[in-house]
């Protein structure tokens, strides 16, 4: 069978996707791919960051440190679901590398990708700085009291091992999760958060860590920030092929990538379904609309058996003319 009408009968039934399948590569939709980084690596940040500078602007006790670590895994939860289908949602430079050597993403787009999650990053701790001040070291991630660079770095080879081999895991064909993916790289990030931040910070993302840093200009510790998540995403990729072989499949290219150009395009989806603006007439025979608050019991029902009551249209009486 031809390569194109293969694609087609493939295509049939997905929204708006007949001949549409390889529009990943039309750079027409890039924009609109790097603005969902930009956006989504700022809502992250804005979170990530927000917690310690709100909790350190009203004197550091308004926001526990477990909401600290949770409201990020919330966050990405939510990013993933409202706009995963646009970019892929990574948020995270080495989640683009991951994917990349993973085969699922092309490597022509992980530099603009990591280029738009450190502006993300940025403009959010810019916006703090300007809403909130610059409170110290508040929002950013540090070792933890008594804990050296090096286990730091460790620490954070250990959580971005964990948290890549989630993503990789739910992005895979193998799983058949769908949009359930949200929801195992989220509650990943909170429990690592829950039991790593005080050791590291529990960052798993150079853009999170360095974007501040670079705002703050506090480079404290940051080589454990961009080696050790950039080594644990390359070890989870070496163990989501020993799980599961070598990627490039269908589902980790539509998760890794996004939908944007493949399934779906950038304009209405289906018929319109409007609302009417009045009630239909109803049809001869059919029965009239109730009054508010009555039920089918209030409706009347077939006459009861019997002769009709004398007067009504359908009584027997005398023929006209007769005698």
């Amino acid at each position: 069978m031809p390569a194109h009408v293969d694609v087609a009968l493939r295509a049939i039934g997905e929204p708006n996707a007949v001949a549409h399948q390889f529009d990943f590569w039309d750079t027409s939709y890039e924009w609109r791919r790097l603005f969902s980084e930009v956006l989504g690596t700022f809502l992250l940040v804005t979170v990530a960051v927000g917690g310690g500078v709100v909790n350190a602007r009203f004197g550091g006790n308004v926001v526990s440190e477990s909401a600290r670590v949770v409201s990020p895994a919330l966050m990405v939860m939510a990013i993933i679901l409202f706009m995963g289908a646009v970019s892929g949602a990574h948020l995270n430079p080495v989640v683009s590398v991951a994917f990349a050597v993973r085969g699922d993403f092309p490597w022509r787009r992980v530099g603009p990708y990591v280029l738009a999650q450190f502006a993300g990053a940025i403009l959010a701790t810019l916006l703090l700085w300007a809403l909130l001040g610059k409170q110290g070291s508040a929002g950013l991630t540090l070792p933890g009291p008594g804990i050296s660079t090096g286990t730091a770095m460790a620490w954070e080879i250990l959580l971005t091992t964990g948290l890549v081999s989630v993503i990789l895991g739910t992005a895979s064909g193998a799983q058949q999760v769908g949009a359930m993916a949200a929801l195992g790289v989220g509650t990943y990030i909170a429990l690592a958060g829950l039991f790593g931040a005080p050791v590291s910070g529990a960052s798993m993302n150079p853009a999170r860590s360095l974007g501040p840093a670079l705002v703050r200009g506090d480079w404290t510790s940051w080589w454990a920030y961009l080696l050790g998540p950039a080594i644990g995403a390359l070890i989870a990729v070496g163990i989501a092929y020993i799980l599961r072989g070598r990627g490039g499949g269908q589902a980790g290219t539509r998760a890794a990538q996004g939908t944007l150009g493949i399934l779906w395009r950038p304009e209405p989806i289906g018929s319109p379904s409007r609302a009417p603006d009045r009630a239909a007439p109803a049809e001869p025979g059919s029965p009239g609309p109730q009054a508010p608050g009555a039920t089918e019991a209030d409706a009347p029902g077939p006459p009861p058996p019997g002769p009709p009551p004398p007067g009504s249209p359908d009584a027997e009486g005398p023929e006209p003319g007769a005698s």
